[in-house]
């Protein structure tokens, strides 16, 4: 796909069954599942570390366009949401066998920065490079630590990401096949959200920003997803204000922390300021004032996605109580 930036003047899509009055992702099996984890019916799963990166890339005419993706509506999670690339962690870059090329801040200074060990904090940065790779086509590496790769188009990569997405090609023997090193310094940390408790699949997600690589190109290389753009993040901001475009709270969380920067190298710059204390929904239970409870659910620090649903009532299709 080209990195020509592609902003909708007025993205029309029909909001998935899973979405309320604005774009906010709801599908209508939570009310049920927030219910049963407020009265204690429900064991939460623990999450899954995971990373994603909301790639930018500056424009002619002023501020970045952010890259995103739309999740076919087949899927079981956040079907028909936009969001980044991203994925779960490998276990295998955690693993002492298998050595990463690496370059940038050193692995114990990303250690302290994503509060994790050093090992963790490894399969947290091969995942964001490794998933932008795989789903976008876009790899932060290079020869050396002061270069990046131009074109990751043609057979032969096809082939080594195709490797990757099946699990069949290490992300460690994959840099060292290349003669690559991972470009760390080209990643900043900017928020970790984790999957609320009621939900079956669950995941501790950090959130990176980084810019489009020159020479490189975005395409849609994820079989998750159906659609992909170009965008600025105020428009797309507006967008899911409208309802016209769905997204997960975290998604539309970061594009609005996104809008002030004027270019990718501020947004990287401020990264390095950003608080990772992680956000994870609450559920509670509480009076409703004419005699009956209902259930509030809420992510401090994020009031506007706060959801009041009755405690005694079915799921009511994603709408807002």
């Amino acid at each position: 796909m080209s990195s020509t930036p592609q902003v909708p003047q007025s993205p029309q899509q029909p909001s998935p069954a899973g979405s309320g009055r604005n774009g906010q992702w709801w599908p209508p099996e939570w009310p049920d599942r927030i219910r049963a984890l407020a009265e204690g019916r429900l064991t939460p799963v623990p999450p899954r570390r995971a990373a994603t990166v909301m790639l930018l890339r500056d424009t002619p005419d002023g501020g970045p366009v952010v890259h995103l993706l739309r999740r076919r509506a087949s899927m079981a999670f956040a079907g028909g949401a936009y969001a980044y690339p991203g994925g779960g962690v490998d276990p295998r870059d955690e693993s002492d066998q298998h050595a990463v090329a690496w370059a940038g801040p050193a692995r114990e200074e990303w250690a302290r920065r994503l509060g994790v060990e050093e090992t963790v904090a490894q399969a947290v940065v091969c995942a964001a490079v490794r998933e932008t790779f795989e789903e976008a086509g876009v790899l932060l590496a290079g020869p050396d630590p002061d270069t990046v790769v131009a074109d990751t188009t043609g057979e032969d990569w096809e082939a080594d990401r195709a490797a990757l997405v099946a699990r069949e090609l290490s992300f460690a023997d994959f840099l060292t096949r290349r003669e690559l090193v991972l470009r760390s310094d080209l990643l900043g940390a900017w928020a970790r959200w984790i999957t609320p408790e009621f939900e079956a699949r669950r995941y501790d997600t950090w959130f990176f920003v980084a810019a489009l690589p020159e020479g490189q190109r975005t395409r849609n290389a994820s079989t998750e997803a159906d659609r992909t753009l170009w965008i600025r993040p105020a428009e797309a901001a507006a967008a899911y204000d409208r309802g016209e475009l769905t997204m997960m709270p975290p998604t539309i969380a970061t594009l609005r922390q996104l809008q002030p920067y004027a270019d990718a190298a501020a947004a990287l710059a401020a990264s390095r300021e950003r608080d990772l204390t992680p956000v994870l929904a609450r559920a509670r239970l509480e009076e409703d004032g004419t005699g009956g409870r209902r259930v509030v659910l809420s992510w401090p620090g994020h009031e506007e996605f706060t959801q009041h649903v009755p405690a005694g009532e079915p799921g009511a299709g994603g709408r807002t109580a």
